[in-house]
């Protein structure tokens, strides 16, 4: 299954690696240093971290990549926002159409996008890009993560949009298993954003989770509602990594992009990720 977000090679070829790296579109890194959706500050900081981190190691893949950077809607962090169901999403309606836009753009010209991003808030925005390229193709995600992220404005139970963004991509309100009632601006704000991109962007079915530890009574129906495949940490420690490909690609074999999420609190915050404003014991190493 190829993909241009993306690419799981057959199991029975021999990886040429020559002729992949031919084969792959020019690597374009965007940065998105938003970090509106965060209960705690200093996600946005992350990109320029890494930056440091690779020029004190010698690395010269911040130098070697052409990059594009997305403003960002940070000032409004000074101030409370007027949406207690979706914390500053007046901000990130912004931050979704500049990601969706950028991305829609990078994937139009043959290039290969890679967005090193602050909260985990606005990956719904990549996916609505992605769907912005490409709106007759069929999306797969594979989400890496510690949470979920299939709140809405309805079930939030902290309002903080980080925990948002999969059920943007996904189309869900989930209303009826409601905890709060959203005032009518938040619904009319919560709706656009997710008319940004496909509405839906992507089908369940289409979703795989990895390392999702830390989820909501909300978010469970949902998982189990539509059978949403999670490998939890405990099993990609067992299975070979052979086996968990093989069975993401069965399950993705439909699909024409993959689009693969990756948030730092999917990792252990006592070993290895020590920055994660969101710790979650027992994660990836």
């Amino acid at each position: 299954m190829r993909g241009i977000c993306g690419i799981l090679l057959k199991r029975h070829k021999k990886i040429n690696f020559a002729e992949l790296n031919r084969a792959m579109p020019k690597v374009k890194l965007i940065f998105n240093n938003s970090e509106l959706g965060a209960g705690t500050r200093g996600a946005g900081l992350g990109s320029g971290a890494m930056k440091v981190a690779a020029r004190n190691k010698g690395a010269d893949f911040f130098g070697t990549h052409d990059s594009i950077s997305i403003e960002d809607e940070n000032n409004l962090l000074n101030f409370p926002s007027a949406y207690k169901n979706a914390r500053y999403i007046d901000g990130m309606i912004r931050v979704y159409e500049r990601m969706a836009e950028a991305t829609s753009a990078v994937l139009k010209s043959g290039d290969f996008p890679v967005v090193l991003a602050g909260d985990h808030g606005s990956a719904g925005g990549t996916i609505a890009g992605i769907k912005k390229a490409f709106p007759d193709k069929r999306l797969g995600v594979i989400w890496i993560d510690a949470h979920a992220d299939m709140h809405s404005p309805y079930t939030s139970p902290s309002g903080n949009m980080h925990g948002m963004p999969l059920a943007k991509a996904l189309g869900f309100d989930n209303a009826e298993q409601k905890v709060n009632d959203p005032a009518p601006e938040t619904v009319q704000m919560w709706n656009r954003l997710k008319s940004i991109g496909g509405n839906p962007d992507v089908l369940p079915e289409d979703v795989i989770f990895m390392g999702v530890r830390s989820t909501e009574a909300q978010e469970n129906s949902l998982i189990e509602k539509y059978g949403i495949k999670n490998f939890t940490v405990e099993e990609l420690r067992a299975a070979r990594l052979d086996f968990v490909v093989n069975e993401v690609e069965d399950q993705l074999e439909n699909c024409d992009l993959v689009y693969v999420s990756f948030d730092v609190d999917s990792m252990d915050p006592y070993l290895v990720s020590h920055g994660t404003g969101t710790p979650v014991e027992n994660g990836l190493t």
